[in-house]
């Protein structure tokens, strides 16, 4: 049995997150469907991470496993040709017998967007957690630096989360404020916030979680070191809100 590699865009808005579901349309079963249809073989999609529902991604890593002789090229084809448009193979390949996109990664990039209720583009909606209060810049910057670092994390992990142990090592942090974004080779001149955070691993829900609080920080509800205690404290209910799905982007994959 051949491992092929596949680099995978998605638009997650329409569908129930990642892992396959009994009665929900997820991205790994349509994957999984699209692989059936292509090869003849019932092969499981193991991805880098289990994206939840609604959120997006520029660059999944996947693999799978098929005893189909197709060359990569016409395999890439075919499977796109077996997806929704919101979906798409981007890159395809073989892949070593221990490859493991979730394992094999050094780190991973998350990116959240948020855009000014009142001068946002219509056309970034869709992508982005649209507020209507002005946001101290600052302030967000200072809170997201005590972050970095190995934390136990179970502040901001949610319920249901399957990890064994809640701490995870950010490596990087950055709250962004752009006077504009790129958006299908188009300019958009509106302010947006981008927080990036690159992590070894993350829990269920952590970055919505710590981008929530960090907004929260931003309107003033709470001083920026105030953050400090809520990792401290080890309890989901000391942090602030889980911001909306929409905003969410799996940017990278590292190996």
């Amino acid at each position: 049995m051949r491992k092929i590699k596949i680099n995978i865009q998605y638009d997650g808005t329409e569908y129930s997150g990642w892992q396959v579901q009994v009665r929900e349309t997820t991205i790994q079963g349509l994957l999984e469907k699209a692989v059936l249809r292509v090869t003849d073989n019932n092969s499981r999609i193991i991805g880098a991470g289990r994206t939840d529902a609604g959120v997006h991604a520029l660059d999944q890593v996947a693999i799978f496993k098929t005893s189909s002789q197709l060359d990569p090229p016409t395999l890439l084809r075919a499977l796109n040709a077996n997806l929704p448009f919101d979906i798409r193979i981007i890159n395809i390949g073989e892949a070593d017998d221990d490859f493991n996109p979730r394992f094999s990664a050094k780190c991973k990039t998350y990116s959240y967007i948020i855009c000014p209720l009142e001068s946002n583009s219509v056309f970034l909606r869709r992508y982005s957690w649209n507020m209507s209060y002005n946001l101290d810049i600052n302030a967000m910057q200072e809170a997201a630096g005590h972050l970095t670092g190995k934390h136990d994390f179970s502040s901001f992990q949610a319920s249901g989360c399957s990890a064994k142990n809640p701490i995870r090592e950010i490596l990087d942090i950055k709250v962004t404020n752009l006077d504009s974004i790129d958006f299908m080779t188009f300019q958009f001149n509106v302010p947006v916030i981008k927080i990036s955070i690159t992590a070894n691993a993350f829990l269920r829900h952590m970055v919505r979680n710590i981008v929530g609080t960090v907004y929260e920080i931003g309107r003033g509800k709470m001083p920026p070191e105030k953050i400090i205690e809520i990792l401290n404290a080890k309890d989901r209910r000391a942090a602030g809100q889980t911001a909306p799905a929409c905003g969410l982007f799996l940017e990278k994959m590292v190996y």
